[in-house]
C-alpha cells in the first residue's frame, strides 16, 4: 500500500507556499523542448516517481529554492523568452498545482501577453473545481503526465496508492468537461505494448483526440535516476542517455 498523493500535497504545502508566493529552485531557464521554451522550476511534488530527474528540490523542499511572487515569475520567464526569441512559457520541475492561487495569477499575466503557456502536471490535484478555474485561458495548454499506463504501474513507479492513476485520468475528464486545452503524456519505459493499447482505449472513451495526441515519455538515465532505479529493482524496457535523446522526444 502506497501513500495518498492528496495527503502528501497538504503535508508539503506549508514548506513551499507563503501567501501568494511559491518556492522555485530555478526561476528561468532556456530549453529545447517544444521547439524552444522558457521555464521556471518549482520546488515540491506530491509523487515520488522513481524516474524523476528532480532530486533535492523534490525530496527536501524546505531546504531548497526561494519564494517568488507571480509577478516575479512572469517577469523572469518572459525576459528569458525574449532573450531567446521563444513564444512558449512553462512552469515545470515539480508539481505546479500545489498552489492554485499562485498559478492562476501567473496565468492571468500570460493571458494578457502574446505568449502561450504549457502547464505540466501529474494531474492528481485537478478536480472538477480546479479544472473549472482553468477554463477560459486561451493561452493555456495542460499536459497531464501519466505515470504508467494503469494503476499497478502507477503505484510501482510513484510509491503512491494505485487509485492515484484514476485521479490522473479524472483530471483529463475534468479538463475536457470545461474545454481546457489538454493532452496526455505517458511514461512508457516500464509498460508492455498491451497495456499501452488498453490505455489508449480508455482515453478514447473520454475523447478520441486524447488517444491521438498521447505523448510518449521515456526514462532519461541521469546518474541519480540510475541509482534510484537500482535501489527499487526496476529495469526500464527502453531508456535514453541525457546526451542522446531522440529528436522526436524533444
Amino acid at each position: 500500500m502506497g501513500f495518498d498523493p492528496k495527503a502528501l500535497a497538504e503535508k508539503i504545502k506549508p514548506g513551499v507556499i507563503d501567501g501568494d508566493k511559491r518556492k522555485y529552485y530555478r526561476i528561468a531557464r532556456p530549453g529545447q523542448w517544444y521547439g524552444g521554451i522558457a521555464t521556471a522550476d518549482y520546488v515540491g511534488c506530491n509523487l515520488n516517481c522513481v524516474f524523476c530527474w528532480s532530486n533535492q528540490p523534490r525530496d527536501n523542499p524546505r531546504q531548497s529554492g526561494k519564494f517568488y511572487s507571480p509577478a516575479d515569475v512572469f517577469w523572469n520567464i518572459t525576459h528569458c523568452a525574449q532573450q531567446h526569441h521563444y513564444k512558449l512559457l512553462r512552469i515545470s520541475g515539480n508539481e505546479p498545482t500545489l498552489h492554485k492561487e499562485h498559478l492562476i495569477k501567473v496565468l492571468e499575466r500570460v493571458e494578457k501577453s502574446s505568449y502561450r503557456f504549457i502547464l505540466e502536471t501529474n494531474g492528481t490535484l485537478i478536480d472538477d473545481n480546479f479544472a473549472k478555474d482553468l477554463q477560459g485561458y486561451h493561452s493555456l495548454r495542460v499536459r497531464v503526465s501519466l505515470k504508467g499506463t494503469n494503476g499497478e504501474e502507477f503505484e510501482r513507479l510513484t510509491g503512491a496508492n494505485r487509485d492515484g492513476f484514476d485521479r490522473q485520468i479524472d483530471a483529463l475528464v475534468n479538463l475536457v468537461k470545461y474545454n481546457v486545452r489538454c493532452h496526455p503524456a505517458v511514461m512508457l519505459s516500464f509498460s508492455p505494448k498491451a497495456n499501452l493499447e488498453n490505455l489508449k482505449n480508455r482515453l478514447k472513451k473520454i475523447k478520441p483526440k486524447l488517444a491521438e495526441e498521447l505523448e510518449e515519455e521515456y526514462v532519461f538515465l541521469y546518474p541519480h535516476v540510475v541509482k534510484k532505479l537500482h535501489q527499487k529493482g526496476l529495469k526500464p524496457l527502453l531508456a535514453f542517455s541525457p546526451n542522446n535523446i531522440p529528436k522526436e522526444l524533444v
